[in-house]
């Protein structure tokens, strides 16, 4: 385990030269807002390490051969990983291979886990036995530590087997395509609509006082982030919705705070459309969502992926009502979905 900056500038001159790395994280994220990045591991050709992240002063170094423009990162379900690492880093990689998505287009569940693909393509059996570890503790016990590299180990053959047959199938632009949005910075901000859509009881009260709710989620989430604090810590939903409907008024104190913050961000909470209640599907347009499901059952069947992979039974009802911003209208799956 590297532990310190002296190690860890060995190392990274030890792998200099290679441009593929299988990377995993262990972090926790209980009582804080980020990700508390603990360990990184990465496997090379040539190397299996485990890095001390919180032992380590200075990882710069570190960034700089991750985020190089030219290292690929081999992950199993990335989306968590580079998430714990932005946050610490602020940059997202160059180029990305999930092995999960690209599992999914040879016809594997969407979300296969990494110790069934690993059984799946090369027989070797793995236990996760310490996924509610906490991987602050120091030191750490060697079944632990194993575990954590076993979480690498076998990441860059999962990746040649997988990236021959996507090759041999014709779908390996697919699945590259399906990474993109995890290589935007954007996907690891907040979503302020999905954390709206979320809150406990915002059906319930009225479209203006939906507005003060979303403008309370705001200063929420930025105090959440300033104090580094689970967001329901700050201000529980249901407090929120108390404070939105009325029902509760924040103190002198807080409510000048709060106005303070909507002026200075300049914050505009406009309609919502995605609380607004949506009306059945017609007649015709149940007709019209069937047909479109068996063609996209068809599509599954013939080019052997999961029929959700194409299209989710939500999308298609989002399709059908005119939302114009679905992954099927673009890429792979609009090239597919014309044949």
């Amino acid at each position: 385990m590297i532990k310190n900056n002296e190690q860890l500038e060995k190392y990274l001159n030890g792998i200099n030269e290679e441009s593929i790395l299988g990377i995993d994280t262990e972090f926790r994220r209980i009582d804080s807002y980020s990700p508390e990045l603990c360990l990184v591991q990465i496997a090379s050709k040539s190397h299996l390490e485990c890095i001390d992240i919180l032992s380590i002063s200075n990882l710069e170094p570190l960034f700089n051969k991750l985020y190089d423009g030219k290292t690929l990162w081999v992950i199993h379900s990335a989306r968590q990983d580079i998430e714990a690492l932005y946050y610490l880093s602020g940059r997202t990689p160059s180029h990305l291979f999930d092995t999960q998505i690209g599992a999914s287009f040879l016809n594997y569940p969407i979300q296969v886990s990494y110790q069934a693909i690993t059984e799946k393509l090369q027989n070797i059996f793995l236990e996760k036995k310490f996924t509610r570890f906490d991987w602050r503790k120091r030191p750490l016990p060697n079944d632990v530590l194993k575990y954590a590299l076993d979480d690498v180990k076998y990441l860059l053959p999962n990746y040649r087997i997988l990236k021959k047959e996507l090759v041999n199938q014709g779908k390996l632009s697919w699945a590259e395509e399906e990474v993109q949005f995890l290589l935007n910075k954007d996907t690891y901000e907040p979503n302020y609509r999905q954390i709206l859509k979320k809150t406990k009881g915002i059906n319930k009260i009225s479209h203006k006082n939906q507005e003060n709710a979303f403008k309370l989620i705001h200063w929420r989430e930025s105090i959440a982030q300033q104090k580094n604090k689970p967001r329901k810590w700050i201000m529980s939903d249901e407090s929120l919705i108390d404070y939105a409907n009325g029902q509760r008024k924040l103190s002198d104190s807080k409510n000048k705070l709060f106005e303070n913050f909507i002026r200075k961000s300049k914050l505009i909470a406009g309609p919502e459309d995605s609380l607004v209640a949506k009306k059945p599907l017609s007649e015709s347009e149940t007709l019209l969502k069937n047909q479109l499901k068996d063609k996209i059952n068809l599509l599954s069947t013939k080019y052997a992926i999961p029929s959700e992979l194409i299209c989710s039974s939500k999308n298609l009802v989002k399709l059908i009502k005119g939302d114009n911003t679905l992954s099927i209208q673009s890429g792979w799956r609009s090239e597919l979905f014309k044949l």
